[in-house]
């Protein structure tokens, strides 16, 4: 092999792989402080790509599922006021009842249909009750968004909690059974929206899980794995640090032939 001064071959090949170790180790410390495989767009074009849309996914669905809550808990509420109007109703059928009893006066009277009246009064001002300022009770349905994407929905329907209670009468029973009868469908109808809305609630939850461990799976980085290569980098950059000096030292036999 001849020797020569001015290109110095192995050197250069060491020196390569050097870089191209330090590189690689470099990599594998900004992989492990950083809990991630892609680092810079250029680790994983693709993946960022889907890993993007995968996480913004997830977090549309933790959202959906937040709205979904917020949408239990006003059905919560407003069968809470139902669960009241019934009570009054059932109040109101009592006095109903004894207003007609014939071994009372009429100041007895009286006193049944000014509770009656209160109770009347009281049923106006809980149709008027408010959910965040959200009327619970209305001619009007809500839509609750019910996956991620906003493809698919659930009504709840409006409830006119007026509607069943104004005509109620303690002259007729009758009118006060059938307002009773109205509340009973209504906090039927309440149920229904609060099971629906438990069952997608709970598939918009293990979507979320899902998509998030798709996303680990592209983004998360292996420590165990990335470890290895960790260590492996660093024993090749310390060697080749060691080849290239002792490289660059191989020119020195030139001088020896100068002399």
């Amino acid at each position: 092999m001849s020797v020569v001064i001015n290109t110095n071959y192995a050197a250069t090949v060491a020196s390569d792989n050097l870089a191209m170790s330090n590189s690689n180790l470099q990599k594998s410390l900004n992989r492990l402080s950083s809990g991630s495989k892609i680092v810079n767009p250029s680790d994983d074009a693709g993946g960022l790509a889907v890993s993007m849309k995968l996480s913004a996914a997830a977090n549309r669905s933790a959202a959906a599922n937040s709205n979904i809550g917020n949408a239990v808990s006003f059905l919560q509420t407003q069968d809470g006021v139902l669960k009241v109007a019934g009570k009054i109703l059932d109040r109101m059928s009592q006095l109903a009842t004894l207003h007609t009893d014939v071994t009372k006066n009429s100041s007895d009277t009286a006193n049944y249909g000014a509770e009656f009246d209160q109770l009347k009064t009281e049923l106006s001002n809980l149709a008027g009750s408010k959910f965040n300022g959200i009327s619970l009770f209305g001619s009007t349905n809500l839509t609750v968004q019910t996956n991620e994407d906003g493809s698919q929905s659930a009504t709840l329907t409006g409830i006119t909690l007026s509607g069943q209670t104004s005509s109620v009468s303690i002259t007729d029973l009758s009118s006060i059974t059938d307002a009773i009868k109205g509340v009973a469908t209504d906090r039927a109808t309440n149920g229904a929206a609060q099971s629906v809305l438990g069952f997608a609630s709970e598939v918009l939850s293990t979507n979320q899980t899902n998509l998030q461990a798709a996303n680990s799976r592209i983004t998360d980085v292996d420590v165990a794995s990335e470890s290895t290569q960790l260590a492996k980098w660093n024993v090749l950059v310390q060697s080749g640090t060691a080849m290239l000096a002792q490289a660059n030292q191989s020119a020195q036999s030139a001088l020896k032939l100068l002399g």
